[in-house]
């Protein structure tokens, strides 16, 4: 079995995974940009492939008999140029550390540590117990509002029933009222759902019809202390609409984590959106770094060379996004 990392992303889970898949793999790293022919042939030749993207700039690799995706989005695998029996698969094993992403923002916000900290190395006791004027939040009795339901939607409310938190949920399929869900929301309830909840919590995936999904309507509902977190994709959100909404003050705040921009070769230090987010206090921005942990490469790495394996003994696989097909 040829195995290819192609580029920086993909490197990231490679080292160890030959162990993982067994004597029979041939791992070879390729660079995003294969810029040599020997590069262009080994990716060509590869058995298996595990890559973010599939374009028409690169090779179409004959034999290859499965895509790996590391991750949970596919939108940059062009899969109808992609060979007929080429299986495709993704990963999941972020929802853990999304979650912990999400709760810890929203502790962050209620609990002010730092804050605290910083104020007492200078002798300013701000937070003391004792007094009305010094009290800070907590998030249990809160409402949460998770807007997708998936690996990602299910690890937050776990955790937020753990805070006592009551759990709203507007997902595209029926979600019933449980342990875990308080109240469900379809999606033409929207506006009602950002409504009823303290905190949006967006993870959905990013498709034609959740571009944009947030949007004014959505913001004018919600409480005006309200948070939004967005640990999908940056487009789920109208940009626009999100950053007129937090420069009015129309809501409390946002926990940005996935953007509308992104660095490339040409400019590796740009900043996440074409709208001045940066300088809005309201505002706290991270670089799509929620599900970035040593469990999620950990697990994911798992996920991948079980497939592999798999696809050497002709098992079924799991996380199929398209089934290749055997008669090709």
């Amino acid at each position: 079995m040829r195995i290819i990392f192609h580029g920086d992303n993909a490197a990231s889970f490679s080292k160890g995974f030959a162990e993982l898949v067994g004597s029979e793999a041939q791992v070879r790293i390729l660079p995003d940009v294969l810029a040599t022919p020997a590069d262009q042939e080994a990716y060509a030749q590869a058995d298996a492939i595990i890559g973010v993207k599939f374009d028409a700039g690169l090779p179409k690799p004959a034999g290859l008999k499965l895509f790996h995706v590391p991750g949970a989005g596919y939108d940059a695998v062009d899969l109808a140029r992609l060979p007929a029996q080429t299986s495709v698969c993704n990963c999941f094993g972020h929802e853990q550390a999304i979650a912990e992403y999400v709760m810890s923002a929203l502790l962050a916000r209620a609990i002010p540590l730092s804050d605290a900290d910083q104020k007492l190395r200078r002798g300013d006791w701000a937070y003391w117990a004792g007094s009305p004027d010094r009290v800070h939040g907590e998030i249990a009795g809160q409402t949460i509002g998770l807007l997708g339901f998936g690996h990602i939607g299910k690890a937050i409310a776990r955790r937020a029933k753990a805070f006592e938190m009551q759990v709203h949920v507007a997902n595209r399929s029926p979600v019933a009222v449980s342990d875990l869900v308080d109240r469900a929301f379809t999606l033409d309830q929207l506006a009602e759902f950002c409504g009823s909840v303290d905190a949006v919590i967006v993870s959905v995936p990013l498709t034609a019809d959740t571009t944009g999904i947030v949007g004014a309507a959505e913001f004018a509902a919600m409480k005006p202390d309200a948070v939004i977190v967005n640990v999908g994709r940056g487009p789920t959100i109208d940009e626009t609409a999100l950053f007129e909404a937090l420069q009015a003050g129309r809501i409390g705040g946002a926990i940005i984590d996935t953007w509308y921009r992104y660095p490339s070769a040409a400019e590796p230090h740009i900043l996440p959106s074409k709208l001045a987010f940066h300088e809005l206090s309201n505002v706290l921005m991270t670089p799509h770094m929620s599900g970035w942990t040593d469990g999620t490469i950990r697990r994911r790495q798992q996920t991948m060379a079980d497939n592999i394996k798999r696809c050497l003994e002709g098992s079924a696989l799991t996380n199929v996004v398209r089934e290749g097909r055997s008669d090709a």
